[in-house]
C-alpha cells in the first residue's frame, strides 16, 4: 500500500491516459458512455491531487522511477510546485469537460475530440509532476502532439493553417529545449529538479553555462508565448471555445511557463541564474512581451483575438516574478499562475457563450451584450476587472506583489511596466465592458442566456477568481499556498 501511495503522481498522470484510450476505443456513437468516462476521470484526477496536496503540505514524499539508459531517469514526483499546478489543472479541466460536453453537443468527431482532450491532460499533469528534465521533455513534446488535433479540429483552411504554424514553433521550440537538455546533461552530469538549484558548483564555464541556459530558456519560452517567439498562439484561436480555453488557462502557455520557474529555481538556481545575469534575461524578455502584448490586443477587434493577445502579455508575469527574484516577486510569479488562468478561463467561457448563442464575435458587435446576457457579461466583466487589476481581485494581488518586489530588489523600472501593462488592460477592457453595458442592443438583437453546461461553468471559475483575490489572506487560498512554497526557495 505505501508504494501505491508514494506512486500517486503516476496515478494522477494515468488517470487521463487510461480515459482517453478509452474514449477512442469508444468511438463516435457511443455518447453516454464517452461522457461517463469523462467526468468519472475528472472527479477522479481531482479526488487524487486532493490527496497529493494534503500528503505535500504534511511532508510525505512522493515518487516513481525508472532508469531508461545508464544516467537518464524517468522520474514523477510530487512537491509544492507540482501541486499548484496541478491542483489547478484537475479543477478547470473538471470544468472544462462539462463546457466542452455542452458547447460540442451535436458536432462531429467528438470522439477524437475528447480523446485528445483527455490525452492533454496526462501530459499536462506530467509536465507538473516531472522530477528532471528529461521526464519534462518527455510530457512538453506529448502536450504538442495531443493539443494540435485540437488546435485543427474544425478542419477548415484556417485551423489547419494555423495548426501548421503551431507545429513550427512548437516543434522547433522543442528541438532547441532537446539540445539544451543533451547539453547540460553531458556538461553538468545531471538533470534533476532540486529546490535552489541542482547544477554542482564548477561543473562547468560560465560561458558554458550561459548557452546551456539560454537554450533551455528559449526551448520553453516558445510555449510560454514571449516575444518574439509568441505568434502561433494569437492564430490558434481558430479552436473551438474549449481548446482556446485550456490552451491559455490550463495547458500550453502554461507549461512553457511552468518551465521557466523550474528552470530558474530548481535546476540553476535563482543565485546561479543570477551569477549568469540571465535573471535580467527572464525580467526584462518578459516586461517587453507584457506591454507589446497589451499593444496589440488594443488593435484587436475580434473578441478571441483580443483575448489570446492579452495571454501573450498576462503569462510573462509569472517570468517577470521570477527572475527579479526576492520574496515578494516570486510570490507574485507563481501566484499569477494560478490567478492568470482562473481568469482567463473565464473570458474564454464567456466568449465561447458569446458566440455560440449570438454569434457575437467581436468587440464591434458588443452592444447591449450586458442586457442581452446578464450572467455571462458579469461573469466576463469580473474576469476583465480581474485583469486589469482592480482590488481587490487575483489580478491586484498578482501586481501588488510584483511591484512590492521590484521596490524590495531596487528594479523599479518593474513598476513602470506594471503602470504602463495596467492602463492598457483598462484600454482594451473597459471599451468591451462600455458597450455590453452602457450602449443600447441593436433593434433585432434577441435576449436570452447560454445553456446551462456553457453558462454555469463561466460563473464557477469566474467565482473562484474572485475568490482567489477577495480571499486571499485565507488559509488555503492560491496566496497562502504560493508562500508555502516560497520558504523553499528563501
Amino acid at each position: 500500500m505505501t508504494g501505491v501511495y508514494a506512486a500517486l503522481p503516476l496515478w494522477v498522470v494515468m488517470t487521463s491516459l487510461v480515459a482517453a484510450l478509452a474514449i477512442f476505443a469508444l468511438g463516435e456513437s457511443r455518447r453516454h458512455a464517452r461522457v461517463a468516462v469523462n467526468l468519472a476521470a475528472a472527479v477522479l484526477k481531482v479526488v487524487l491531487v486532493a490527496i497529493l496536496l494534503v500528503g505535500v503540505y504534511l511532508g510525505h514524499d512522493f515518487g516513481f522511477r525508472v532508469t531508461l539508459l545508464p544516467g537518464i531517469d524517468f522520474v514523477l514526483h510530487a512537491d509544492s510546485l507540482t501541486i499548484l499546478l496541478s491542483t489547478l489543472s484537475a479543477l478547470l479541466w473538471l470544468v472544462t469537460t462539462i463546457y466542452a460536453i455542452g458547447y460540442l453537443e451535436g458536432s462531429p468527431h467528438r470522439c477524437r475530440f475528447f480523446g485528445f482532450f483527455s490525452l492533454c491532460v496526462a501530459a499536462t499533469m506530467g509536465v507538473a509532476a516531472a522530477g528532471n528534465l528529461f521526464t519534462f521533455f518527455l510530457f512538453y513534446e506529448l502536450l504538442t502532439l495531443a493539443t494540435w488535433p485540437l488546435v485543427v479540429h474544425r478542419g477548415s483552411a484556417e485551423a489547419l493553417r494555423a495548426g501548421a504554424l503551431y507545429l513550427r514553433y512548437t516543434l522547433g521550440g522543442g528541438a532547441v529545449l532537446l539540445i539544451g537538455i543533451v547539453a547540460l546533461h553531458t556538461f553538468t552530469g545531471t538533470t534533476a529538479f532540486r529546490a535552489g538549484g541542482s547544477i554542482p558548483p564548477e561543473s562547468a564555464s560560465i560561458a558554458v553555462l550561459t548557452i546551456v541556459f539560454l537554450l533551455l530558456f528559449v526551448g520553453m519560452a516558445v510555449k510560454a508565448a514571449v516575444v518574439p517567439l509568441h505568434a502561433w498562439l494569437p492564430q490558434a484561436m481558430v479552436a473551438p471555445a474549449p481548446v482556446s480555453a485550456l490552451l491559455h488557462a490550463v495547458a500550453v502557455v502554461k507549461a512553457g511557463a511552468f518551465g521557466i520557474v523550474r528552470l530558474v529555481q530548481d535546476v540553476f538556481g535563482h543565485d546561479l541564474t543570477a551569477h549568469l545575469g540571465m535573471d535580467h534575461v527572464v525580467a526584462v524578455t518578459a516586461g517587453i512581451t507584457i506591454v507589446y502584448g497589451s499593444m496589440r490586443a488594443l488593435a484587436a477587434d475580434d473578441l478571441k483575438q483580443r483575448l489570446a493577445w492579452s495571454t501573450v502579455s498576462q503569462v510573462s508575469y509569472i517570468g517577470l516574478g521570477i527572475g527579479i527574484g526576492g520574496p515578494l516577486a516570486l510570490i507574485g510569479g507563481l501566484v499569477h499562475l494560478v490567478h492568470q488562468g482562473l481568469m482567463k478561463i473565464t473570458l474564454f467561457f464567456c466568449a465561447g457563450n458569446l458566440a455560440e448563442t449570438h454569434g457575437i464575435k467581436k468587440v464591434s458587435q458588443m452592444d447591449g451584450a450586458g442586457r442581452r446576457m446578464p450572467w455571462t457579461m458579469t461573469a466576463f466583466s469580473l474576469g476583465a476587472l480581474g485583469m486589469i487589476g482592480l482590488p481587490p481581485l487575483a489580478g491586484f494581488i498578482t501586481k501588488w506583489y510584483l511591484g512590492t518586489g521590484g521596490i524590495e530588489t531596487g528594479q523599479y523600472w518593474v513598476v513602470g511596466v506594471l503602470i504602463a501593462s495596467t492602463l492598457l488592460n483598462a484600454a482594451y477592457f473597459l471599451p468591451i465592458l462600455a458597450r455590453a453595458w452602457i450602449n443600447e442592443a441593436p433593434a433585432d438583437a434577441t435576449v436570452g442566456e447560454a445553456p446551462a453546461m456553457l453558462l454555469w461553468p463561466a460563473i464557477i471559475t469566474a467565482l473562484f477568481a474572485g475568490g482567489a483575490g477577495f480571499l486571499a489572506g485565507m488559509p488555503w487560498s492560491p496566496l497562502y499556498w504560493v508562500e508555502f512554497i516560497a520558504e523553499l526557495y528563501l
